[in-house]
């Protein structure tokens, strides 16, 4: 915890995009969530992710934010600024026998499955195929193509990792269901997982309020912050933003960037309302300032199913679907409502 027990919550998006309304909701509960309680928030820009990397994405994003109304302590940190505390946190992970250069592709570890195990497909088991295999990263690195990188695994212990979640209660996992992950593909271990992890403890972040397909990754973050002897965050998982047929939002479910939303003279209280009332915290049709929704906020009333944007939130909005685009039978908000 920080000074005094005082919330600290972040919003920390990466620049591969600009944001959707799906982003926006999840930034807008981790805003309410600490400035209810009269806590800090801060921001963070989590630009490690190279390939994807989309110029001037990060400024339009700060831009989008503060049309909307959210607000934050501080000047923002970026990550691809601070490549040395990454350095110094895999050495210290090195040092300790935790963490190791692995070579193996995702078929590789594909092919060593014996049996579904009813995970995310992402997330395959390691078995450790690369424990001990190579003296250095650059060993690893002359094991593969030219233009392949190697990873960097965790040294994964046995035994069940566990955390109470705010929003989904007590999570439980079998560290063998994971086994040794990777968290970075950096020769300095800059990668969403440790520097995350780093992070947030460096800034005395208190609590982690994200989207629910990042569950998973909270279970690698402790991991590493045990290793390295880093306090943790609470963490708090929020159901996502899908479109009726249940599927991610995407162009073809119609333009929902806030830039886009901006640019066709949307004002940002109806989009406030929207999220709101996908959260539970107004009614439908409300047109609202984030700042309006601080008094009384609780987490306990964002419904737990995925908010879903329907005919009438995209009527709300004005957003339209491509004529090419398959059409789906409307689904009743669960409160959503």
């Amino acid at each position: 915890m920080s000074a005094g027990g005082a919330v600290v919550g972040r919003l920390a998006p990466s620049p591969t995009g600009a944001l959707h309304l799906g982003n926006a909701r999840t930034f807008l509960l981790a805003w309410l969530s600490a400035r209810s309680r009269g806590g800090r928030v801060l921001f963070r820009i989590e630009d490690l992710d190279h390939p994807k990397k989309k110029p001037g994405a990060a400024s339009a994003m700060l831009d989008d934010l503060r049309w909307l109304g959210l607000d934050w302590d501080g000047a923002p940190v970026v990550q691809s600024r601070r490549l040395p505390v990454y350095r110094a946190a895999l050495g210290r992970l090195l040092a300790a026998g935790r963490a190791y250069p692995c070579v193996c592709s995702r078929r590789d570890v594909e092919e060593t499955q014996s049996a579904p195990h009813g995970r995310d497909p992402h997330t395959l088991a390691y078995g450790g195929r690369c424990r001990g295999r190579f003296a250095s990263w650059e060993e690893a690195c002359a094991a593969l193509p030219p233009g392949r990188l190697p990873a960097w695994r965790f040294r994964a212990g046995p035994g069940l990792s566990a955390f109470d979640d705010l929003f989904l209660g007590r999570r439980t996992l079998d560290r063998a269901e994971i086994g040794d992950f990777a968290f970075a593909r950096d020769p300095d271990g800059a990668g969403y997982l440790l520097a995350c992890a780093v992070d947030d403890a460096a800034a005395g972040v208190t609590e982690v309020v994200r989207g629910a397909d990042l569950v998973d990754a909270a279970h690698c973050q402790l991991q590493l912050l045990e290793a390295l002897g880093l306090p943790a965050p609470a963490f708090c998982h929020v159901p996502l933003v899908v479109a009726e047929d249940g599927r991610r939002l995407a162009k073809r479910h119609g333009d929902t960037r806030l830039c886009a939303l901006r640019e066709a003279g949307v004002p940002p209280e109806r989009v406030v309302g929207l999220l709101a009332w996908w959260s539970g915290l107004a009614p439908f049709g409300a047109e609202l300032r984030p700042a309006d929704l601080v008094a009384g906020f609780d987490m306990r009333r964002v419904p737990r199913a995925p908010a879903v944007l329907d005919d009438r939130a995209r009527a709300f909005l004005g957003i339209r679907v491509p004529a090419s685009a398959p059409r789906s039978p409307t689904l009743t908000p669960g409160h959503n409502v």
